[in-house]
């Protein structure tokens, strides 16, 4: 699918700015790249900006108008920072993401146009697009550099198709842990911590056993709900013991001493 995605940068200045871009694709998932008359390609700056996206660079496409780097495409998106005289149907890198995404699974060819580093795309070429795309940027500071804009849309176009593929976007971090600390603490393990905690609420005033409420039905109910582990059990172990040190005036030893 992704493979139906070509970024199509107009007649660049800066060879750095293609690398910065190749880049960017590649991070997102991005490989086929068209330049239109850049200024100097191939170029060492573009390499050394690419950082390892060098296939990127390798696979570019080099042609010498707006014109044949759309052959083939069903759908061109133009961005544009600028109003413009005529109205064109505008969108944000969002619903730029979401529309890419829709045709590309419908088989169609897509391209995404970002124009020169000083001037943007003429309203000529922008009259090539089916939609402008508007990056919503501070508006008295909105000039992005090349690269950054290729990696916002690039980035928008990467979480639609996640969503389109019902892959997550985010990735837990699994703490590593042995497997017994991670199972669940067993009852009699839960029912020394409440003799131990109540213990140390009452060293440290907090309960008066005379008149104990309902604090530890509560804090049961509480500890109930968390469903604590070994390890877990453990640091909690740890701190009432300490706690009652401490209500006992006993000096405190570090755990790294």
């Amino acid at each position: 699918m992704l493979q139906n995605i070509r970024v199509v940068l107009v007649n660049t200045s800066h060879p750095g700015n293609i690398g910065g871009a190749a880049r960017a694709m590649k991070n997102m998932g991005l490989s086929r790249l068209v330049l239109v008359d850049p200024l100097s390609f191939p170029h060492h700056e573009a390499s050394a900006r690419a950082s390892g996206a060098d296939d990127v660079l390798a696979g570019a496409q080099v042609v010498a108008t707006l014109e044949e780097a759309l052959v083939g495409c069903s759908v061109v998106l133009g961005t544009s920072a600028r109003d413009r005289r005529i109205p064109w149907p505008l969108l944000d890198p969002r619903e730029c993401g979401t529309r890419v995404v829709e045709q590309v699974g419908e088989g169609a060819e897509v391209a995404l146009v970002f124009g020169r580093e000083h001037s943007g795309l003429t309203n000529d070429e922008l009259q090539r697009c089916h939609f402008h795309v508007h990056i919503p940027s501070n508006p008295d500071f909105s000039s992005l550099n090349l690269g950054a804009a290729v990696q916002v849309l690039a980035y928008e176009v990467r979480m639609a198709w996640l969503a389109a593929q019902g892959q997550p976007t985010k990735v837990e971090k699994v703490e590593v842990a042995s497997v017994r600390s991670e199972e669940l603490a067993t009852m009699d393990e839960l029912e020394r911590f409440y003799e131990h905690l109540e213990k140390t609420l009452v060293d440290i005033r907090f309960l008066d056993p005379e008149n104990p409420r309902h604090l530890m039905s509560r804090l049961r109910r509480l500890f109930a709900r968390s469903s604590v582990n070994r390890s877990e059990m453990n640091i909690l172990r740890g701190i009432l013991t300490e706690t009652q040190k401490m209500a006992r005036g006993e000096p405190h030893k570090r755990k790294d001493q």
